[in-house]
């Protein structure tokens, strides 16, 4: 599932980008022993696991182990790990740069079986018992099956996406606007997922959610339970510590204390989407239970959990900004469309900023940040300086973050440069940005395990902002982030 381009500033112009130093090629790198080391048994996958979540935190932990061992490739354990974990191997090759880390988009080396998120795999009860596509390697039969479902379920709610997501952003910022009136502040989280849950049931399930009062009103509440019970293991909350270890890190949750809310979601589905369903067994060969469950996990993991971390990042990012980002937004925006009537994907195409802005906050906040493969055999991985030996077997963890701030891709990489990604050497930088589990310049396939709506997920996101910027002037944020006053558009 990143690069940048960039000068000193936030509000620098992209015309002083400055490539990045051309690699040198693999048979001129030396071949270096990868360093690091997993420890003890037992101590020494507790020790890291510690740190990642209590000590240090993803970042640190990962950042602190390429300045001990001078290198972005090395070996560590990552959690979950110790006491309750049996069967599962904490022990995993760190790649941390972009050369490194893009070796996990070649499935003629690696191989994606059951390491959606490492050598863990939450019971399958959370999916209806069934593999659902996200745990299935390209070279098994059912993959090609269900990823060609994800992408014909996008092709047929293209008519009806944007329509869609307006209606739904209109009720959305209503309620908001409201809010604000009667509170003077609101977090946008709720009112988001409540907008998100509607929109995405309506282009993914064909269903309107408000046929069942009790799904419209808890249907969001039960993808965040049944989304964080699967993997409260591998999740760094960073607060109440050691209770947060001993309680939400040592073992993993039985399905049993979602399955009531699961259970009503699946009976919607496949109730009110008879169509998509029928469609999947008809033209892409899947059972009644392989339609429902993985329909339910493109719509709730894949869907609605991304953009549940995305948006958030999106007005984090409009928050924070000190450089007048929001009238540069607006100004764009305006000119490149006349009205909200007249959004549509191809209205954002031409929207250079508003794109760049979005991209930006995908290199630095990516919805997903740690990625998993597995060596399907001996090979050779090459970083920006050294080849590595990698052995069939070996796990690959690549942390986005810090990839996505490789200083010898990304020009002043820490910094939030929200047009890093305009004019023609900024979109050469899109080669580079990983957060769809490949590259934006990729084509996502039956072979490949890149996102589905690889395009679809950043248009989206400009739709949204471009929304904004037609109804707002402007927004003010307090210090934790709620909206505490908006600016009709005039």
């Amino acid at each position: 599932m990143p690069i940048m381009m960039s000068a000193s500033s936030p509000g620098a112009s992209p015309s002083v980008f400055t490539p990045p130093p051309a690699s040198p090629t693999p048979a001129s790198l030396p071949v270096r022993a990868i360093p690091g080391y997993y420890g003890w048994p037992l101590v020494g996958p507790l020790s890291d696991r510690l740190k990642y979540f209590w000590f240090q935190g993803p970042k640190t932990f990962f950042r602190t182990k390429i300045d001990q061992y001078k290198s972005t490739v090395f070996r560590t354990n990552v959690p979950p790990t110790f006491p309750f974990f049996f069967g599962v191997n904490p022990n995993v090759i760190a790649v941390l740069d972009v050369k490194s880390f893009s070796h996990l988009f070649d499935m003629e080396i690696v191989e994606k079986s059951n390491c959606l998120v490492g050598d863990f795999v939450p019971s399958l009860s959370y999916t209806g018992g069934l593999r659902v596509c996200a745990y299935l390697d390209t070279t098994e039969a059912k993959h090609s099956l269900v990823k060609s479902f994800a992408m014909d379920i996008l092709k047929q709610s293209s008519t009806i996406w944007v329509p869609t997501l307006i209606s739904n952003l209109d009720n959305m910022w209503n309620s908001i606007d409201s809010d604000i009136s009667k509170s003077g502040s609101v977090s946008i989280f709720y009112p988001l997922q409540r907008f998100l849950f509607s929109f995405l049931t309506r282009c993914f399930v064909g269903a309107d959610v408000s046929v069942s009062p009790e799904i419209a009103k808890y249907g969001p509440i039960m993808l965040n339970l049944w989304l964080a019970f699967q993997l409260l293991p591998t999740i760094n909350i960073g607060v109440l510590q050691p209770l947060e270890e001993i309680f939400l890190h040592s073992f993993a949750y039985p399905f049993f204390l979602v399955s009531g809310g699961y259970n009503k979601l699946v009976n919607f589905i496949e109730k009110e989407g008879k169509e998509v369903i029928e469609r999947a067994k008809t033209e892409f060969n899947l059972s009644h239970q392989e339609a429902i469950h993985n329909l339910l996990f493109i719509l709730g993991f894949n869907a609605f959990g991304g953009f549940t971390i995305f948006f958030p990042s999106l007005m984090k990012a409009l928050a924070n900004d000190k450089t007048g980002l929001q009238g540069k937004l607006r100004k764009e925006v305006r000119q490149k469309s006349e009205s909200v009537s007249t959004l549509s994907f191809e209205s954002v195409k031409e929207m250079e900023l508003v794109q760049s802005f979005v991209y930006e906050t995908l290199r630095l906040n990516p919805p997903v940040p740690t990625q998993y493969a597995r060596a399907r055999k001996n090979f050779t991985l090459s970083s920006h300086d050294s080849m590595y030996e990698i052995k069939k077997g070996e796990m690959l963890c690549g942390f986005q973050p810090l990839v996505m701030r490789d200083p010898k891709v990304f020009y002043d990489p820490e910094t939030f440069v929200p047009d890093r990604f305009t004019q023609a050497r900024g979109k050469e930088l899109l080669n580079y940005l990983f957060w769809s589990n490949g590259p934006q310049t990729g084509t996502p396939g039956e072979s490949n395990k890149q996102c589905a709506a690889k395009d679809v997920v950043p248009l989206t996101a400009s739709l949204f902002v471009a929304y904004m910027f037609h109804r707002y002037d402007s927004l003010t944020f307090n210090s934790s982030g709620a909206i505490t006053a908006v600016e009709k558009a005039k």
